[in-house]
């Protein structure tokens, strides 16, 4: 690890010296992404973005920033997911806190997102969305921020902003805190309703048939699948988060099953699911009475991630 006498024979601890070490640090302990993770971890020390690291590579770090680094990096080199060493992540171009009450959002998660925004931008009028096992709040918020707030200095054509509310629920009560810290972050805690419970159970009987779209990203990992897990995922994140049961479907198949009660005619369920679970979870929807498959559609990498059904 760096130490301070080091600087007395080497010179200072800057930067540009920090980077590779930590790098190499990691990257000797089997640390997934090794320089993104130096770079994370140095730039929260330091109270910087990554991109002014290298603005700033013959910045000192002084005794007192070494010795939190030095802990920081000693905890990732055991395995322990950056992501909560630091507090926060990014998710469809947005940073979120996070911590160990939730899962840290994927960027498969995004695929999720895209579908609910580009569906609910085809809609005339208002949505109203329903977004189940809701964590960290990132899907809800990212979908709502998307709608409501036309992201500026982009290349993207304008769009029309769109009337867009969530009920947001999760069986943890402290990702539920953790969610509505995400949606004041961006500005969007007015148009999102948390509730803490398991699935459906935080909704009210006169709700039913009322939501236009319902989301969710609910634990699916098999056991097996858990089993095999890298052992940043497997030790560190909240299992209640990941884990589905012996083939995945124990959360999403009551998911499932109840979401025609909820959602009004013509209105559209999207459910994130393992890249091996498209065919036994187009069965589940098929044996559904009252919602109508639609499609399994793929992540940016390619594998199957969303289910997609619409109510008939």
């Amino acid at each position: 690890m760096p130490r301070a006498d080091a600087a007395r024979t080497e010179g200072p601890w800057t930067t540009r010296r920090l980077l590779p070490w930590i790098t190499g640090f990691l990257t000797e302990r089997s640390v997934d992404a090794p320089r993104v993770c130096a770079e994370l971890l140095l730039g929260h020390v330091l109270g910087c973005e990554r991109t002014r690291l290298y603005m700033e590579v013959d910045r000192p770090a002084s005794l007192t920033e070494l010795a939190r680094l030095r802990e920081l990096v000693k905890r990732a080199g055991q395995q322990e997911p950056v992501q909560y060493l630091v507090g926060e992540t990014w998710f469809h171009a947005r940073p979120f806190f996070v911590d160990r009450s939730t899962l840290i959002p994927r960027p498969a998660t995004e695929t999720l997102v895209e579908l609910a925004v580009a569906w609910a931008r085809a809609q005339a009028g208002a949505v109203r969305a329903l977004d189940l096992c809701t964590g960290s709040g990132c899907v809800a918020v990212s979908v709502v921020a998307a709608l409501v707030t036309p992201r500026r200095g982009t290349m993207e054509p304008p769009v029309t902003p769109v009337d867009a509310r969530v009920v947001a629920t999760d069986l943890v009560p402290a990702a539920v805190d953790l969610a509505v810290r995400n949606a004041e972050r961006h500005g969007v805690r007015d148009r999102i309703e948390f509730r803490v419970g398991d699935l459906h159970a935080p909704l009210h009987a006169d709700e039913a048939g009322t939501f236009d779209l319902l989301l969710a990203n609910p634990p699916y990992i098999s056991d097996a699948e858990f089993a095999a897990c890298a052992p940043n995922v497997r030790d560190h994140e909240p299992p209640t988060a990941l884990r589905g049961g012996p083939d995945g479907l124990r959360v999403v198949e009551p998911l499932v099953r109840g979401a025609a009660r909820w959602l009004r005619s013509g209105g559209r369920l999207l459910v994130e699911i393992a890249a091996s679970q498209g065919a036994s979870a187009r069965r589940l929807v098929e044996s559904c009475e009252g919602l109508r498959f639609v499609s399994v559609d793929r992540d940016h990498e390619g594998l199957d991630r969303v289910l997609v059904a619409d109510r008939a």
